[in-house]
């Protein structure tokens, strides 16, 4: 990716630290201290000036990410997202920190923890006490993002949370916890209400199988998904369990389609996705319509499945299509680089970034606590559009319901942002 850091300082410092893996970033001499004139009433004289403190040289920020293992498909545009943003704002001088009078660079500094949990716990630990970061950027799945919150609140850092739908978490009195990421409530609700909107009165598939996995997030969303699906018109004909790494789902798949299902609702990780719809062409069962949380969020799902990977619906938190300032800038540095559009995750990942920058601006300080203090004071715009906060750190933004179209990941819901018509019902895997 190429580097657009501003600061030719900035530059070398970051590519030192990327190619260094896990070393310490260099340490630059301190700054000199700044003064600003006092600005005067009219017709007074200035008689003196304000002394600032030495400013540091960056603001520093990182996490723990998931660039390879089972997550990696989603951390790299996580990833993505972060770096854009920060090359971004550095490129526009920086963030304004009012108790120095200056505005200052942020330096990202992360590892990769290769999916493992235990990993992840170890490198936030470290980033924390090499790089004295004032707010953290988590990675990318539920249950990463499960291990490293209660590191976040030991150590008093405000944590910034994408690729995260589980909600329970948010109820466990986590004062450091922010997450602009639609939640496993907006996940059930939506998807009962985008299907009511988008499919006439006596053609919606009103008969559902949902597939849960065994996980803390699995059990609350799948728990939601059945909860929500008699108040919007709704039947559960089947409720099948499955642990993660499940590579046969073909007794779930028969019992379903035994059950009468038109609707398949799951959330599973990539691979466990993947395996899933390979079964479902093997077997021949084409649900009317199916909803795959969290699997298909990556391009590599249309890389590896082709037209069997069609006609899978997710809610990834965000897409390219949407129509808020700052997103085609967004998807012009990502065709750059990627040749295509800016990838689902990398919009929210991006807005996180905006959103620190915000709080630390409005803070005027470096202080954590003030830092936390601001961001859960949050209303502003960003790619992915308005964003606040609840008092346990949830975000209020939009959950827009994606499709794969033709082996293009196309926004479906709602529709005043549709950038295709919704198919339905999808067609059989043999008649594709």
């Amino acid at each position: 990716m190429r580097t657009r850091v501003a600061s030719l300082t900035a530059i070398v410092l970051l590519m030192s630290t990327l190619l260094a893996g896990c070393a310490p970033a260099t340490e630059a001499p301190p700054p000199t201290a700044t003064t600003a004139p006092v600005v005067p009433t009219a017709g007074v004289v200035p008689t003196a000036t304000v002394a600032y403190p030495p400013a540091p040289e960056f603001i520093e920020i990182g996490g723990s990410i998931p660039l390879t293992g089972k997550f990696g498909s989603l951390g790299s545009q996580v990833l993505a997202g972060y770096q854009y943003a920060v090359e971004d704002i550095n490129a526009a001088g920086g963030v304004y920190v009012a108790e120095y009078g200056t505005s200052i660079p942020f330096r990202i500094t992360y590892y990769d923890d290769e999916s493992d949990p235990t990993k992840a716990v170890v490198n936030m630990e470290t980033i924390y006490s090499e790089q004295n970061v004032v707010a953290y950027l988590g990675g990318a799945a539920s249950p990463m993002h499960a291990a490293t919150i209660g590191i976040a609140e030991k150590n008093h850092v405000p944590y910034m949370a994408v690729s995260f739908a589980w909600w329970n978490i948010h109820q466990r009195g986590y004062e450091y916890l922010f997450s602009p990421f639609p939640k496993s409530p907006d996940q059930a609700r939506n998807i009962y209400q985008a299907l009511n909107e988008l499919i006439p009165e006596g053609q919606r598939p009103t008969s559902v199988a949902i597939f849960q996995e065994n996980t803390d997030w699995g059990i609350e969303l799948g728990g939601m998904l059945r909860a929500d699906a008699a108040p919007f018109g709704y039947t559960v004909v089947y409720y099948g369990e499955y642990a993660p790494g499940t590579t046969d789902f073909s007794s779930m798949i028969l019992a379903a389609r035994d059950a009468g299902a038109q609707a398949l609702f799951s959330m599973p990780s990539t691979p466990d996705g993947i395996a899933m719809m390979r079964n479902l062409s093997e077997l021949g069962w084409t649900p009317g319509f199916t909803l795959l949380v969290r699997a298909p969020d990556g391009i590599t799902w249309g890389e590896t499945l082709g037209t069997i990977g069609d006609y899978v619906a997710f809610f990834p938190g965000w897409h390219h299509g949407e129509q808020y300032p700052g997103v085609d800038h967004l998807n012009a540095l990502h065709e750059e680089d990627y040749g295509r559009p800016a990838d689902v995750l990398v919009g929210p990942a991006y807005a996180c970034v905006q959103i620190l920058a915000d709080a630390i601006e409005r803070a005027g300080t470096l202080d954590r606590e003030a830092i936390r203090e601001a961001l859960a004071d949050t209303d502003m715009m960003t790619v992915i559009g308005p964003v606040t906060f609840n008092p346990d750190g949830t975000g209020n933004v939009l959950n827009p319901l994606i499709m794969w179209i033709n082996g293009q990941q196309e926004l479906i819901w709602p529709v005043d942002q549709a950038t295709a018509e919704f198919p339905f019902p999808a067609p059989a895997f043999d008649e594709r």
